[in-house]
């Protein structure tokens, strides 16, 4: 595949922007893989589709969020009422609403389908790139285009001058004799 900015060669079909003007790719890529035709994209206008397993979910958090409203009011109304069906329907709804709804939350969690993507990128695999020898891929762009072609390694300058070892410069203090005055 080439870059259509450029026409840098690139060496596989994976790379999302191209080596040399760093042009994104993955357009072209779609392009490829669609035989030449854009993708068909969702307008702004149209809602968005709801899948069961997040239905299921806010389902399951809106009936544990209403059971911290719902059941604190049935359990005043059961006390100042005096009455043995609100105790049971205070009770029942705690019920329901504490461990009905985590449980249909774990139920949408599991068990239902998620929301099919709207778009996925192709794998690397679906290019129809033509195969090229090993011989003519190149793993770094050209040398015109490569800074480090440029660099020179610096000269060792290790070995022009030995370092004076320790010993020398002591020996020599020893050898001066003591000053006469």
């Amino acid at each position: 595949m080439f870059c259509p900015q450029c026409g840098q060669q690139q060496v596989a079909g994976v790379v999302r922007f191209c080596s040399r003007c760093g042009f994104p790719l993955d357009g072209v890529m779609q392009l490829l893989s669609n035989g030449g035709s854009l993708p068909v994209y969702r307008t702004p206008d149209e809602p968005v589709p709801v899948s069961a397993r997040r239905k299921g979910l806010k389902q399951g958090g809106l009936l544990l969020l209403s059971g911290a409203v719902i059941v604190p009011i049935l359990a005043i109304f059961a006390n100042y009422g005096n009455s043995t069906f609100l105790e049971i329907l205070a009770a029942l709804s705690a019920v329901i609403c504490f461990i009905g709804g985590p449980l249909r939350m774990l139920f949408a969690a599991i068990f239902e389908e998620g929301a099919k993507p709207q778009f996925q990128f192709p794998s690397a695999s679906t290019y129809n790139t033509p195969a090229v020898p090993a011989a003519r891929v190149a793993a770094l762009p050209p040398q015109s285009v490569n800074p480090a072609a440029q660099w020179r390694q610096p000269t060792p300058t290790a070995e022009i001058n030995a370092p004076p070892s320790v010993t020398d410069s002591t020996t020599k203090l020893l050898d001066k004799g003591p000053k006469s005055e």
